[in-house]
């Protein structure tokens, strides 16, 4: 088993089955996170899932270098690939992903988190993207989405020194969106869940897009976007629900219709 999948209602909870291997990066944990992409896109109930590692010592250490050390040259360009997919795949599904991030979250690990649309980091973990020290540079988005993140001159700092950032640091940065003592990491992510899983569903889903699509694009362009995602909202049986709820003095039931 490469996966860990607890059914909460609205939220769901994925955990990286390999603490011995410190969470790494398999080809066989990639192609069993993007089967688990899949369904969660098709599981209407589901609007949040919670991606964290199983253990205290890593949330995921990156790549598994034992198993790459195996690989051929095509191998790894697949391997990619593979990558690439589920990162992408965590990006623009319908769903929100919330990274709890339990230990170390280096090089791919940092990579995984960072597609995760919020990040809440133990005070007891640490970030970073080593690859420079290896030979190599971060390949799986890490320049890209660091970058978007942090800002460039950040990113510069954290890439090309390649060293580690604590969760002081890390939410100084806005690299995570909020940090808790390592006995509550759980506890906090699954309210951040909450919080959004509360929300309608169609609603989460645009907004997602209307932020992830229009952060490059000219603000003309950008709010052009906005107003299409806004106007899909408009008339979903969910935003009636919202408005009767509201003049009833209740929470609303939101369906996803």
């Amino acid at each position: 088993m490469e996966w860990i999948v607890e059914e909460r209602c609205e939220v769901e909870v994925w955990t990286i089955d390999g603490e011995a291997r410190r969470n790494s990066i398999t080809r066989a944990m990639l192609s069993a996170l993007n089967a688990e992409l899949r369904r969660a896109e098709q599981t209407r109930r589901l609007r949040c899932v919670v991606l964290t590692g199983a253990g205290t010592r890593a949330f995921c250490a990156g790549a598994d270098l034992k198993e790459r050390a195996r690989m051929s040259e095509g191998d790894v360009h697949v391997f990619h690939q593979d990558l690439r997919t589920a990162l992408r795949g965590i990006e623009t599904s319908p769903k929100v992903f919330v990274a709890a991030v339990n230990g170390a979250a280096l090089g791919g690990g940092l990579e995984l988190a960072l597609a995760c649309d919020l990040r809440v980091m133990s005070a007891a973990a640490e970030m970073g993207l080593p690859e420079v020290g290896l030979g190599i540079i971060p390949g799986g988005g890490g320049t890209q989405r660091l970058a978007r993140a942090i800002g460039v001159a950040r990113a510069k700092d954290l890439v090309l020194t390649a060293r580690r950032v604590d969760a002081i640091e890390a939410l100084a940065y806005g690299l995570v969106t909020r940090a808790a003592p390592p006995e509550r990491l759980r506890e906090a992510a699954l309210e951040a869940a909450a919080e959004v899983a509360r929300n309608a569903p169609i609603s989460l889903r645009q907004a997602k897009r209307a932020i992830d699509g229009g952060f490059h694009l000219p603000l003309e362009e950008a709010l052009d976007l906005e107003n299409r995602m806004y106007q899909d909202c408009l008339g979903t049986r969910d935003r009636e629900e919202a408005l009767r709820a509201f003049a009833e003095k209740r929470r609303p039931v939101f369906t996803g219709e």
